[in-house]
This record gives structure tokens, C-alpha cells and sequence, in this order.
């Protein structure tokens, strides 16, 4: 403990020195982003997304089962009969299966599927069987999309409120950059896209726009202290400032999303996977776009004004 404790002290203070140029690469970096929402919106337009049972409908039964259960015995033995199953353990003996919509009649399916457990388990309570249907799928996509729309809302009426205006144009920016690269992932792997992916998606929004606050609070702090320095040498000194304390929370974020890829299972795949890109992603944009951006629109613009 001592050891790693002393590791990161020294580590952190190797951090505290850097002096890199990331404004010489910002016009790099911008444009590349370009490319990527681009890109990232004609793989969604083209490709698709591919919808889980949440938005696409399917089968939920929710079972308890007194029994001993192996999941993966039980999604092997399911999937011989029934396609696209999944099982998922929700509490000590509570057990969700959901299964894909399909042209054949849902009445037979939950039927062969009640008949396949009974072969296997000997007490089986059916705590809930439900359908979900299309006109159920498009209101939890309308609801998602509007859970998204909601956090951008109120996350550029904070930074604006915080900061300026000018900052709240690099963090929306920036907000969306990570949100359009994240749907192009999912639709480039074809991972589920489900309520879980939702919330991978506001989890990536918000440590991304945390990682920029803290850069932006040290811009400000500098803006403040030094008036005669060039814009673009004091967002470089702000950022290599802050560096230390993002590469160390990124690593520890993304330390812990490998575990969840590991061993989180079939059903926290998706959202792991998504997240570890999105913190990636988030991590880039808060050094190469949301900071640059300030480039563009100068925050002393006001105070000279003034």
C-alpha cells in the first residue's frame, strides 16, 4: 500500500512538469473529430443501430427459481429451442429472460420456454410475463432521446451560468463529439443497444463534462492571473496543470470498466464496452475540444469589451 501510494505521488509530481504543446495539434484534432461525428451519424443512417429488446420488443419473463442455477447452463439449454435469449440474475434467486422479437407467436414461445425451465428446475414462480411491443419500443426511444436532450440542456445552462457562453460552446461541443462517436461504435460493433446503453451514453456526458470543468476552472483561474499571455500558451499551461488529475481518474475509471468487460457478464457487456470507449473518447475531447474551442471564441472578448 505504501509502495503504491508512493508510486503515485511520484508519478503525479513527473505529471505536474510536463510542458506538452497541445494547441500545435489542435487544428489537427479538430478536424478529425469532424470527420468522426460525420462519420459516426452515416454509420448510424446506414447501418443502424441494433436495437435490444428494450426498443425493438421481444419477451420478458421475470422467474424465481428455488433451485440452484448455473446462467450459463440455462441460457445453453434455452438457446437450443429459443433464439436470442438472455438471462440475467436480478436477485438472489430472481432471474430475468428476455428473448427477441420474432415473426412467430409470442404465446408459443413463452409457452416452450415455461416448458423448458419445468424440465430442468423443480420450483419455478412466474413473478411477471410481459411483451413488449413495437408502439412500447418507440416510446422508451422518444424517452431516451429526450433524457439526452434534457442533459445537454441544462449541462450548457451550468457551464454557461459557471463560466461564459464562450465556454458553453466548447462543452456542448465537446458533449457532442463523444456522444456522436459513442452511437458510431455501437452501430460499427453492432453491440446491443438497449436502456442500458442510455445510460452508458449520460454516464460518458457526465465524466466528460466533469473532465472539462476542471480544465476550464483552471483557465478561468489563469485568464484572471495572467491578462498579458497568449491565449493558446495559457490553455497549454492550464491543461498540463490538470493533467496529472485526469490521467490518473481516467485510469482508475477505465481499470474498473475492464473488470466490469471481464466479468461483468453477457448482459453488462454492451454497456462496459461503450462506456471504456466514451471515457476515451471523453477524456480526448476535454484536451482537444472543448479547451481549443476557446481559440475561437475568446473569453476576453468580454472583459476587453468592458
Amino acid at each position: 500500500m505504501n509502495f503504491l501510494s508512493r508510486f503515485l505521488s511520484k508519478f503525479r509530481q513527473s505529471l505536474s512538469n510536463t510542458n506538452i504543446d497541445f494547441m500545435a495539434f489542435h487544428k489537427i484534432a479538430l478536424i478529425l473529430s469532424i470527420v468522426g461525428i460525420i462519420g459516426s451519424i452515416a454509420l448510424v443512417l446506414i447501418k443502424g443501430l441494433n436495437f435490444g429488446i428494450d426498443f425493438a420488443g421481444g419477451i420478458l419473463i421475470e422467474a424465481r427459481i428455488e433451485d440452484k442455477v448455473n446462467i450459463a447452463e440455462m441460457r445453453s439449454f434455452l438457446s437450443h429451442e429459443i433464439h436470442d435469449v438472455q438471462i440475467q440474475n436480478i436477485d438472489k434467486n430472481d432471474y430475468l429472460i428476455r428473448v427477441a422479437k420474432t415473426s412467430e407467436d409470442q404465446t408459443i414461445i413463452i409457452k416452450n420456454i415455461q416448458n423448458l425451465l419445468q424440465s430442468k428446475y423443480n420450483k419455478i414462480e412466474y413473478r411477471k410475463v410481459d411483451y413488449v411491443g413495437p408502439q412500447v419500443g418507440r416510446e422508451l426511444i422518444l424517452k431516451g432521446f429526450l433524457a439526452l436532450s434534457l442533459s445537454f440542456l441544462f449541462i450548457m445552462i451550468y457551464i454557461w451560468i459557471r463560466f461564459d457562453w464562450q465556454f458553453g460552446i466548447g462543452g456542448i461541443f465537446a458533449l457532442l463529439h463523444d456522444s456522436a462517436l459513442t452511437l458510431g461504435f455501437f452501430s460499427l460493433t453492432q453491440l446491443e443497444f438497449n436502456l442500458t446503453s442510455i445510460a452508458s451514453i449520460l454516464t460518458i456526458i457526465g465524466y466528460s463534462i466533469n473532465d472539462s470543468v476542471v480544465i476550464y476552472d483552471r483557465i478561468r483561474e489563469n485568464l484572471r492571473r495572467y491578462k498579458k499571455i497568449d491565449l493558446a500558451s495559457l490553455i497549454n499551461s492550464s491543461t498540463n496543470s490538470t493533467l496529472s488529475r485526469t490521467i490518473l481518474t481516467a485510469s482508475a475509471t477505465l481499470v474498473s470498466l475492464l473488470a466490469l468487460i471481464f466479468y461483468g457478464g453477457e448482459v453488462l457487456f454492451s454497456f462496459s464496452m461503450a462506456t471504456f470507449f466514451g471515457i476515451l473518447i471523453g477524456t480526448y475531447s476535454s484536451i482537444y475540444i472543448s479547451a481549443p474551442i476557446l481559440l475561437y471564441f475568446d473569453p476576453r472578448k468580454k472583459t476587453k469589451s468592458n
